[in-house]
């Protein structure tokens, strides 16, 4: 059954790998006006993951909750090929949150090292945000909660 396991996650790892790639290509060739926009999506989507009974499968269908793994994933890349710059942002903001929750404490080296990418991913864009509307996206978000 380990190796099994450890199979599985060695392809899951593998496919968010291929799919980080497009992600990551995405947020390069993001304007910084835009980089802003996606960290505030960003902090709502995790807001909104972290009240979920499981972060991981955020965005999963109910009827799809005993998988392996949560459908966001793929929701979130389809959402980055579309045309709208709105989409592709929601998409990319969805994506980092759920690899971020499904990797999070993962005892496999592949994901780990996912999970870190994706921790570098998010520092980026928090850090392109000034510190007047990181403490106001905050401030909303705790109201809001």
């Amino acid at each position: 059954m380990q190796i099994m396991t450890r199979l599985i996650a060695l392809s899951r790892a593998m496919q968010l790998r291929r799919q980080f790639r497009e992600i990551n290509k995405t947020l390069e060739l993001l304007p910084p006006a835009a980089r802003r926009q996606l960290a505030g999506i960003a902090l709502r989507e995790f807001t909104s993951a972290s009240k979920s009974e499981f972060p991981h499968l955020y965005a999963t269908p109910p009827e799809e909750k005993y998988r392996p793994w949560g459908s966001g994933t793929d929701i979130g890349l389809e959402r980055l090929r579309s045309d709208n710059l709105q989409v592709r942002l929601r998409g990319v903001a969805l994506w980092l949150t759920v690899v971020f929750h499904e990797t999070k404490d993962s005892p496999f080296g592949e994901q780990q090292e996912l999970h870190r990418q994706a921790m570098r991913c998010l520092r980026s864009l928090k850090e392109g945000v000034p510190a007047d509307d990181l403490s106001r996206w905050m401030i909303e978000g705790a109201e809001a909660a």
